[in-house]
């Protein structure tokens, strides 16, 4: 009987460790294995990516075809809308690039769940049980925050082409058009993030309720600041549709954070109170138990 071939040892799964303790080149050589796999599957949704090219292209450049047809370029009397290239490589890179996107997009739940199970050896058992709700979550707010992103396109370009005036054109190279209009989607795509970023660091004791809820008013406007120097466009309409959904999904995290704590505190007081138990005081029983189930006693006689 023909052995099965082994995988290469980098890709290996790593023995059970219940006490969750690595020396540092375990760690190492754990973070070169996850590294590994996510390369390896952003490289196959890329693959992906490369044969979904059109499909994806017409559904990026349509914001652009939907600006006005006096403020962007017409390549004849039909009026349809063209992006044009200037080099000879330009098309080949610009396929390349929107391939390597897609597929990193396409992927997001297994490379993220790489990411968990990296970061979920240092946390406790109980902790790691939000595993799926992690990929989940992360995957919802990330979709949700590109298509905010393609929804304000629309109207953030017309802005931008139309504020040269009504005797000009706009004359887009695929390529530059392509990267703004990828950036804008993963920008929104991760700033939508946060909200679980503060909620995971409330849960591991790095950011308490008490402290979100003090400095509230500067997170708010740290996020209206980080929306002006994050959005490519310059226009206020941008910003603040990236803005106000990160500031009631942050106001969202304090809620569940506030929760989370209460629930800690109240746990941390029931084990106190167990520890400190009176040796003179009674505990609870209950006065009126349960017949015993004696229908699967073993030993039970049967007539």
């Amino acid at each position: 009987m023909s052995r099965m071939p082994k995988l290469p040892k980098f890709l290996r799964r790593k023995v059970p460790n219940p006490e969750a303790r690595m020396s540092v080149l375990d760690h190492l050589r754990e973070l070169r294995r996850r590294l590994i796999i996510v390369l390896l599957v952003i490289a196959a949704g890329a693959v992906l990516g490369w044969y979904l090219y059109n499909p994806i292209l017409k559904i990026l450049e349509q914001p652009y075809c939907n600006v006005p047809a006096e403020h962007r370029f017409q390549a004849g009397p039909t009026g349809k809308c063209d992006l044009i290239y200037t080099g000879v490589l330009d098309g080949f890179t610009t396929r390349l690039k929107v391939s390597f996107i897609a597929g990193a997009v396409l992927t997001a739940p297994i490379w993220l769940y790489q990411i968990w199970a990296f970061i979920t050896p240092g946390l406790k058992k109980n902790e790691r049980k939000y595993t799926i709700s992690f990929i989940v979550a992360s995957t919802l707010l990330f979709a949700t925050g590109m298509a905010l992103a393609y929804a304000v396109l629309n109207r953030g370009l017309e802005v931008l082409l139309s504020a040269a005036g009504s005797g000009a054109v706009a004359l887009l190279t695929i390529n530059a058009y392509l990267g703004f209009v990828m950036l804008m989607l993963l920008v929104f795509g991760a700033a939508f993030e946060l909200p679980l970023i503060v909620i995971m660091a409330n849960m591991a004791g790095a950011l308490p309720a008490k402290l979100l809820k003090k400095s509230q008013r500067i997170g708010i406007f740290l996020i209206f600041l980080f929306a002006a120097v994050a959005t490519p466009s310059t226009d206020p309409f941008t910003m603040c549709a990236m803005a106000v959904p990160m500031v009631l999904l942050f106001e969202a995290s304090i809620v569940v954070a506030i929760i989370h704590d209460r629930r800690k505190a109240r746990r941390r007081a029931a084990e106190a109170a167990a520890e400190h138990l009176d040796d003179d005081v009674p505990s609870a029983v209950d006065p009126i138990p349960e017949p015993l189930d004696t229908t699967s006693d073993p030993w039970r006689e049967t007539t």
